[in-house]
């Protein structure tokens, strides 16, 4: 068993590695221009190896958000539960903070994302991965009468959220902070739904 944790690193570090040259070759030469074989030649591997990282390079680039799904879930189950759903998601979803790390490097990346139809399409089956992992803690939280439909309507539109927020963050070069962002766009469904 300890083989298979030192593989699971050996391999998570290989992911984070490649992720890291393919984006810079993403954001210096452009993502559709950038192929498999220039991200392979950049880290120092086969292009067969890459694949056994990496289906696409949409892949490459939208690698963390799986991963961000499981996280939001454990944090999710870690508010109150006294606190209302939409409230906790809103919290939850905060944690997703425009003021770490390089802005403009994040700017650019969002750009890509939202300009590039391909991972804009991908960004957005990533989130309805979200909504798989989400599910069950929004369905208990809003208690025994709520179906999957209920549960799965508050986390898609949480999420759309999300997306709204952060498109407007991307399109205002991050001029208003994403946490105002998705504030306003929670509270703006919130008072639509009265």
């Amino acid at each position: 068993m300890a083989n298979e944790g030192m593989w699971n690193r050996t391999r998570q570090a290989a992911i984070a590695e490649i992720s890291a040259i393919a984006m810079d070759l993403f954001l210096e030469r452009g993502f559709e221009v950038t192929t498999f074989d220039d991200i392979a030649t950049a880290a120092g591997i086969s292009r067969r190896s890459l694949f056994r990282y990496f289906g696409t390079k949409e892949d490459i680039v939208l690698v963390h958000l799986a991963d961000e799904g499981k996280l939001a879930l454990e944090a999710l189950e870690a508010r109150p539960d006294d606190e209302p759903v939409w409230t906790a998601l809103l919290n939850v979803l905060l944690l997703i903070d425009d003021g770490g790390g390089d802005r403009e490097r994040l700017l650019k990346i969002s750009e890509m994302m939202y300009d590039v139809p391909s991972l804009r399409s991908r960004s957005l089956e990533k989130h309805l991965q979200w909504q798989s992992d989400l599910l069950p803690e929004v369905k208990r939280r809003l208690g025994a009468a709520s179906g999957d439909l209920q549960a799965a309507a508050v986390i898609a539109s949480a999420v759309a959220c999300l997306d709204a927020a952060g498109e407007i963050w991307t399109r205002s070069r991050g001029q208003i902070p994403l946490s105002h962002l998705l504030t306003d766009a929670f509270d703006a469904v919130q008072q639509a739904a009265r």
